[in-house]
């Protein structure tokens, strides 16, 4: 499953020198999960109100070019899989045609005790279907 977005750096994400601050990336990847959970018709707090909680596990990102104040960006999250207890994604952010980074992301799914539980059925997906 795949979601595409745009959205606009905002000022407080740059550094110093103008450029967004490379942890902003993995905040634009969480957003991008959220955002694609909601294409889908589900509401991330319903989930955790329900006792579904996806937690990170692991996470990576390749920067390839940097981005500005005021850039318009377009965000590709890819689920590459989700079952048991597991989500696999990959991120893709563009400017214009441009890709300037890419991302990859494990999350698992626990419960409010911390115990790793599956995630619900209507969530899984195998091999990208």
């Amino acid at each position: 499953m795949t979601f595409e977005f745009e959205f606009r750096v905002r000022y407080y994400e740059t550094d110093a020198q103008g450029f967004v601050h490379h942890a902003n990336y993995f905040k634009y990847f969480e957003l991008a999960r959220v955002e694609q959970l909601m294409a889908a018709g589900y509401d991330y707090a319903q989930l955790e109100k329900e006792g579904v909680i996806l937690v990170v596990s692991k996470i990576a990102a390749k920067f390839h070019r940097p981005s500005k104040f005021g850039d318009t960006l377009r965000m590709k999250i890819t689920t590459l899989r989700a079952r048991g207890a597991r989500i696999d994604h990959r991120y893709e952010l563009y400017r214009g045609g441009e890709l300037l980074t890419e991302g990859e992301s494990t999350l698992a799914c626990i419960d409010r005790e911390g115990r790793v539980q599956r995630i619900p059925e209507y969530l899984e997906l195998e091999d990208g279907n």
